[in-house]
């Protein structure tokens, strides 16, 4: 049985704040997560934390994508002082 659940994300360049410039970049790539990210995605809109519905989806999928690079380099040094707070961060948000 698999252990994670595989996603593909594309993101593209709409429109730039530098209006001299033409948009034009793009990057897709596939991504696991051990949780269902719809599920979570579901989740965080029902909560409607930020009363905005991109916000809350910005925010699963930001979080998500983070939590699970944590998960898999726990060990890295750049997440020692880190992994603590943002297991709390965890904690609260699913009580919220």
């Amino acid at each position: 049985m698999k252990r994670n659940n595989t996603y593909n994300l594309k993101v593209e360049e709409v429109t730039l704040k530098d209006e001299t410039l033409k948009p034009s970049k793009s990057l897709e790539f596939q991504f696991e997560n051990h949780d269902n990210v719809f599920d979570i995605l579901d989740a965080i809109e029902n909560k409607n934390l930020f009363n905005d519905s991109n916000q809350d989806k910005e925010f699963a999928i930001g979080l998500k994508l983070f939590s699970e690079v944590l998960i898999k380099n726990r060990k890295h040094e750049i997440f020692k002082e880190f992994s603590p707070h943002f297991k709390m961060f965890m904690q609260k948000l699913k009580a919220y």
